[in-house]
This record gives structure tokens, sequence and C-alpha cells, in this order.
């Protein structure tokens, strides 16, 4: 017995078509450094509410960073 499909070929080839195109939106991303991975995993990374508790009571405790002066940054010194 011969398989008989239920969609015509050019309902076939337009869904292949849209596969193709959803899977190049999603996942389509290069990053030039590990950098911009990270700040982009982290902008789509939502922290766990006892996570986010824990670390502002932890960074309470630290002094705040020193200031660097002007020149420092614009020399990367």
């Amino acid at each position: 017995m011969k398989h008989e499909s239920k969609f015509s070929e050019n309902q076939q080839q337009s869904e292949q078509q849209l596969g193709v195109h959803e899977t190049r939106q999603q996942g389509g991303h290069e990053f030039a450094n590990a950098d911009e991975l990270l700040r982009f995993d982290s902008s789509h990374t939502a922290v766990p509410h006892e996570i986010e508790q824990r670390l502002k009571q932890s960074a309470a405790g630290l002094p705040p960073a020193p200031r660097r002066s002007w020149w420092r940054n614009l020399l990367g010194g």
C-alpha cells in the first residue's frame, strides 16, 4: 500500500521554509568575545528572588569601590 501525504507539496515546502526561517531567528547570534556572550546571557536570564536577596545582603557589607581618576580611565591604567 502506498503511503499518501496529507499535505500537498506546496504546503510541505512552505512549512519547511518557515522552519528554516524560525531557526535562523532563534539561534543566529554571534559574539565577538566571551564578555559579549555573558552580557547577552545575563540580560536574558532572570535571577531567582532568594539569590538576589542573598547577593544584596553580602554586597551591603562591602566598601564602595574607589573612584578612578579621569586620566587613568582615558589611558587604561
